[in-house]
């Protein structure tokens, strides 16, 4: 590890505790050089499947991107970031148990809105509006009654 301060390579490990959420271990240390005290994170690396796009592209799954849907579409409602990471979690869990090497964009869509449709009927609205890509009011029309049908 190389110190902030100095630059320096070598250092020792003052203390070292599992961080507040369990997924990293915290580690205090002392650079030997100049005595610069610093912290540093470990965490385990992921692997994410690769993501095969509609259109046949493929690119590294982001969870980033699926927190970035989720907030626009829950943009001023009352659904909570907590909500909204523990959704992403799901998913991510999801996505790690059931694909190994390549997941389908429509898979992490429909589970999105799985999601969504349980959580905010604006926001499962809002976000099958793009995801879907509704052509004109009609679409977005048939899908809201569904919305009233599945409530009932």
């Amino acid at each position: 590890m190389r110190c902030p301060r100095c630059s320096g390579l070598e250092d020792k490990v003052i203390q070292s505790r599992i961080s507040r959420d369990g997924d990293s271990i915290r580690r205090r240390r002392e650079c030997i050089t100049c005595g610069c005290r610093f912290t540093t994170y470990e965490t385990i690396e992921d692997f994410f499947p690769v993501v095969i796009k509609k259109d046949g592209r493929r690119e590294p799954f982001n969870p980033e991107k699926v927190i970035s849907g989720l907030t626009k579409a829950c943009e001023k409602r009352p659904v909570s970031m907590e909500t909204i990471v523990s959704i992403k979690d799901a998913i991510v869990s999801d996505i790690h148990s059931t694909w190994e090497k390549e997941v389908p964009s429509s898979y992490i869509g429909e589970k999105i809105m799985d999601a969504l449709h349980g959580v905010d009927p604006i926001a499962y609205v809002r976000f099958a509006s793009v995801y879907r890509e509704f052509k004109d009011v009609r679409e977005f029309m048939q899908e809201i009654k569904g919305l009233g049908k599945a409530k009932k």
